[in-house]
């Protein structure tokens, strides 16, 4: 009886592997073609503030002296209507490597979605305008919209978003599976002396281990970041309905007041924070009857997490700060963590050197599967033959 249970366990333990080895293969398989897109063009895109720098595709300002003052944001506003008159300003942005200068995002209307938008740089001493090919076109928006979209809108982020997902799952299946190989041989152990596929499947074995960590990260934040549109689309139905709910019957909005103060106003209510960028009325982080200041935390971490301060656009009142909810939150958190974007170079490198060894996964993963494939085939023409 002793021996029976023996082996009865043993049977259910060799099934149980074989079940995760299925689901180890195919979850594999079926996103490693998405995948080794994604890892080939997240490479430069881990790189591509350097790279802009490198191809002249980054706005250059004059060299002027350090306490020369900045012109105010309406004054700003009309050097951009000037720059693409027949536009409307749907964004500044801000950012701290810059502070001499405001981005600005216009298309025909507020509402034009992001794609369509055209993005430039302001001098903020002089108003001059730079264009910024990179935001626009060229390579590396390509490089970027095959990373996020695929050129597909939505639709192409929720495929991605799947992909995503069966990387998580090959990751733990794959988990799963090593670690009783683990126990027959020493950690990092490479057998040389065996046979080019199981030196391959020990590399495979190692790098996948080695990049455990790294891998599921990356897969989650760019699972939550394919998701972005679904998570502002609730935060609009959610947090930002609620706080523009005493607008919803208000005449449509024919004036707005000019733009000079809105960073003041936002100081003065959110005194520990900094700008991030502001939405202007009818785009999808305001509302028609509002300016909103979204205000960023002032230390490397909270820098990521946004606060909305809603301004009425017709009396510059403010009528609402934003606790955020836990999904933006999650949100602001994941873009840059899955790019690498929180430790300066040192960290591009390090994601880049894991991004390499990604890819040498997925696509040792492929040779195993095919060496596998062919290895079976004159196996099953002799069971076939002998039948």
């Amino acid at each position: 009886m002793d021996g029976f249970g023996i082996s009865e366990g043993h049977e259910m333990k060799s099934k149980t592997i074989r079940r995760w080895s299925v689901v180890h293969t195919w979850s594999s398989l079926i996103c490693t073609v998405f995948l080794l897109m994604l890892a080939l063009t997240g490479l430069p895109l881990i790189f591509h503030h350097e790279i802009d720098h490198l191809l002249g595709d980054a706005a250059e300002l004059k060299v002027m002296p350090a306490d020369t003052p900045h012109l105010n944001l309406q004054q700003l506003v009309q050097a951009a209507e000037k720059h693409r008159p027949g536009d409307v300003v749907q964004y500044f942005g801000f950012e701290d490597d810059e502070p001499d200068a405001v981005i600005a995002i216009m298309a025909p209307t507020a509402g034009t979605e992001p794609n369509s938008s055209h993005t430039f740089m302001l001098d903020a001493r002089t108003g001059q305008a730079l264009e910024m090919p990179s935001a626009n076109g060229g390579l590396m928006m390509v490089m970027l919209r095959l990373h996020v979209d695929l050129f597909a809108g939505l639709p192409g982020k929720l495929l991605l978003a799947a992909m995503g997902i069966l990387f998580v799952v090959a990751i733990i299946s794959g988990t799963v599976l090593y670690l009783p190989f683990m126990r027959r041989l020493k950690f990092a152990t490479v057998r040389q002396d065996k046979s080019t596929r199981l030196r391959w499947l020990d590399l495979h074995n190692l790098i996948g281990v080695v990049t455990l960590t790294w891998a599921l990260v990356v897969g989650v934040t760019g699972v939550i970041s394919a998701c972005a549109d679904l998570l502002i689309a609730a935060w609009r139905n959610d947090s930002l309905s609620a706080m523009i709910a005493p607008y919803r019957d208000a005449p449509p909005l024919t004036q707005r007041a000019p733009a000079t103060r809105l960073l003041d106003i936002a100081n003065k209510v959110a005194p520990d924070m900094q700008p991030d960028f502001i939405a202007f009325p009818g785009t999808r982080f305001s509302s028609e009857h509002h300016y909103a200041v979204f205000m960023k935390g002032s230390t490397h971490l909270t820098s990521h997490l946004l606060t909305p301060v809603l301004i009425d656009a017709s009396t510059l009142q403010v009528t609402a700060v934003a606790e955020r909810p836990w999904y933006m939150d999650a949100m602001g958190m994941s873009q840059p963590l899955h790019f690498g974007d929180y430790g300066g170079l040192p960290m591009k490198i390090l994601w880049a050197t894991l991004d390499v060894l990604t890819i040498i996964v997925l696509g040792s993963g492929v040779y195993l599967w095919v060496v596998r494939r062919r290895a079976a085939k004159p196996l099953l023409e002799k069971a076939e033959s002998m039948a």
